[in-house]
């Protein structure tokens, strides 16, 4: 088993660019989707009381297709707006976004090093794939943190750390022999990021940077249901014995009220 804690910047770029040229190459299907796409139950569940209010902005870092963008306008953000860091996607979300009338806007930056103002989010969304591509855990709670208002919130919805080691047989589940729930990162193997190398943040580590960042926890729980299932797959680690998701909820404090107030 071969570690890659600093190696595969190169190839991850490349397998995502090649992976996200289905955005515009089913550009047609992924705006039927945005159309209709709800959040997950559990997403809702948390993320129905905070939305709402009147010129919440929601910031999505690694947006991605924008498709659950779409969804959080419905629950009731104000404005939506999305970062990736392939441009290609950026301009299909946004293109989506217009067509539908939606108030979601795109732009092209990485993670740390997201190119928005301090302090300008009310809540940060992210999730559904997207910690893994990221090296630096610690850093990315500190960016998530910049980003958000004093009393404002972090969510977060992820695949559960320990999704890498399930097989995807049918008979009974199993762990895959080639991988371990504490090496630092492993080479996709699945389309359709074949070839990037997704870094391992174990649960005990993503808490542990966000409290570190500065937040408080709200939320925390595992869930037995994927956020992605390949079509037409449906493999043991799926029938609800096992974790295959987790939702976070955290918070920036609010800021102190000035002395003699």
């Amino acid at each position: 088993m071969t570690d890659h804690p600093d190696a595969g910047e190169h190839e991850t770029r490349r397998a995502w660019d090649l992976a996200s040229r289905k955005y515009t190459r089913a550009y047609t299907e992924f705006l039927d989707l945005a159309r209709t796409t709800e959040l997950a139950a559990a997403e809702v569940e948390i993320l129905a009381p905070i939305l709402g209010r009147p010129d919440q902005l929601v910031v999505h870092p690694q947006s991605g297709h924008g498709v659950d963008d779409a969804a959080l306008v419905r629950l009731g953000a104000s404005r939506v707006i999305g970062v990736d860091y392939t441009h290609r996607v950026a301009v299909s979300a946004h293109r989506r976004a217009a067509e539908l009338g939606l108030p979601c806007h795109y732009v092209t930056g990485s993670v740390p090093d997201v190119p928005l103002l301090s302090g300008c989010a009310d809540l940060v969304y992210t999730g559904k794939g997207a910690l893994i591509w990221l090296a630096d855990i610690h850093g990315w709670a500190r960016e998530m943190a910049r980003l958000l208002r004093p009393g404002g919130h972090l969510f977060v919805f992820e695949a559960h750390p320990l999704v890498p080691l399930w097989a995807w047989d049918t008979d009974e589940a199993r762990a895959r022999p080639d991988r371990s729930y504490f090496a630092g990162s492993h080479i996709n193997d699945t389309f359709p990021a074949r070839g990037a190398v997704e870094h391992q943040h174990r649960l005990s580590e993503v808490v542990m940077a966000v409290l570190g960042a500065g937040f408080t926890l709200a939320h925390l729980a595992e869930h037995p249901e994927p956020f992605w299932q390949p079509e037409g797959t449906e493999a043991a680690a799926w029938d609800g014995r096992l974790p295959n998701s987790y939702s976070l909820l955290a918070q920036r404090p609010p800021a102190e009220a000035p002395a003699g107030t």
